[in-house]
């Protein structure tokens, strides 16, 4: 893994490091205090870490302004500079439907962005960060640090940081990361970062959020407090929220195996980051159907009927979001919803009835949901899709029988070769359709 740096310059003029490397959809991760980007892939758990993450995307490192590779000698670290930063490298790189991963103070920058530009983000990550930086244990504390930053950076300014970012690590880890530090700015630029931390606050923009969004943070972290993990999932619509063991705020150190996967799961594998978009072009559409909805609501009256609705559309949603399809609309009784890859609508497909299963419990005849899917160039009109490959994936799921996931052979030969299992299940009389059409019940191998 070799990664390639180049410079940005920011509308004021400053030089900003950037380094890239891996390939499929970009993942920009945003960078907390204080990082440089030379120093990143020498630490043995960031470079598996990156690794991991550069298998299915195109990772996109960064040293804010004042730090690493970039301009040192600046003056302006306001949330509105490093905004700017930001876009001045998303629009350097040419980049389009973007994953921001933004780490402690990259967080409230991240979530910034993706309100005023939603058109350039496809996906929201958070990591061990905050919406409002007042709230951080050590504000009270600050001053010292401050202090001990000025006077002695390259002495105990740097290690007593460790103990808020990474208490506990080993010996030869700690000798690695106050030296990361004092690479990674000069006294004063690591001060200044320190205490612009004071400056973000994206409290009130958090409903406004409109991307896909999943919240990271381990429950001991000692720099950002976890209940504002869980105060930022909770007021971003639809958020996932993973709570993480341990207590190192370092996005590298610690236990990184499930903070990696459960990023590629709500990537959905990393085929692609989910469009929040209503596009043209070859995507695969997913229709779902509560199985006799009418007769249900007759039997079980408005209210519960209600109830069961609202529990499809959560079990739907949560899988639309881990496996990154777009909802194009709800249908009264479903939805449908669209993927960039037939494998991951798959995926999705599945999801929904082992969801499904979850939430029946014991009681098997509660809800009971079909999924019909075909693959397509549909066309694209006032937020909607409209066209035969549209058309066809509606009559499949009406095919479907409760609990099965009925494709098209389109979507069959699209995904050969990913894990999955096709039963013939024979040909069809498609209303609207000359010639009969052959159905595949898909599956995972048991």
């Amino acid at each position: 893994m070799q990664q390639q740096i180049q410079f940005i310059t920011a509308p004021d003029g400053v030089s900003l490091a950037v380094a890239t490397f891996g390939s499929g959809p970009p993942l920009i991760i945003v960078p907390g205090w204080i990082s440089h980007l030379e120093m990143d892939l020498a630490s043995a758990p960031n470079h598996e870490m990156y690794q991991r993450l550069s298998e299915r995307n195109t990772v996109i490192l960064y040293d804010k302004r004042g730090t690493g590779l970039s301009d040192r000698d600046v003056t302006d670290y306001s949330p509105d500079a490093n905004l700017a930063d930001l876009d001045a490298i998303i629009n350097g790189l040419g980049l389009k439907g973007v994953t921001l991963l933004g780490y402690s103070q990259g967080g409230p920058i991240s979530i910034a962005y993706s309100v005023q530009h939603p058109e350039n983000v496809h996906t929201l990550i958070i990591y061990g960060s905050y919406h409002d930086g007042t709230t951080a244990y050590f504000k009270d504390l600050v001053d010292g640090f401050v202090s001990l930053i000025r006077h002695d950076w390259q002495g105990i300014g740097a290690t007593a940081m460790l103990e808020m970012f990474a208490p506990g690590v080993p010996a030869e880890m700690r000798v690695f990361a106050a030296e990361y530090m004092r690479q990674s700015a000069n006294a004063e630029g690591a001060a200044a970062t320190l205490q612009s931390l004071f400056d973000f606050k994206v409290t009130e923009l958090l409903p406004r959020v409109s991307v896909p969004t999943l919240v990271l943070h381990r429950k001991g972290d000692k720099t950002c407090p976890f209940v504002q993990g869980r105060e930022m999932a909770a007021k971003i619509k639809g958020a996932r929220f993973v709570a993480l063991e341990g207590d190192i705020h370092v996005i590298g150190l610690g236990d990184v195996e499930p903070l990696i996967s459960a990023i590629e799961s709500f990537l959905g594998g990393g085929e692609g980051a989910p469009s929040s978009d209503v596009r043209e072009g070859l995507q695969t559409i997913l229709f779902t159907d509560m199985v006799d909805s009418t007769a249900t609501t007759q039997r079980l009256g408005d209210e519960s009927a209600q109830d069961l609705l609202r529990a499809h559309n959560t079990v739907v949603r949560d899988a639309l979001r881990t496996f990154g399809g777009t909802e194009i609309k709800h249908t009264g009784d479903g939805i449908m919803a669209t993927f960039p890859s037939a494998s991951r609508a798959i995926n999705c497909a599945l999801g929904i009835q082992f969801g499904v299963a979850l939430h029946n419990g014991a009681n098997a005849t509660d809800l009971q949901v079909r999924v019909g899917l075909n693959a397509g160039e549909p066309i694209a009109e006032e937020r909607d899709l409209f066209g035969t490959s549209v058309q066809m994936a509606a009559r499949i799921c009406g095919e479907a029988q409760r609990g099965q996931v009925l494709v098209s052979n389109v979507v069959r030969e699209l995904a050969a070769g990913k894990g999955f299992e096709f039963a013939d299940a024979g040909e069809a009389e498609l209303k609207g359709y000359d010639a009969p059409v052959r159905l595949y019940a898909a599956s995972r191998p048991a």
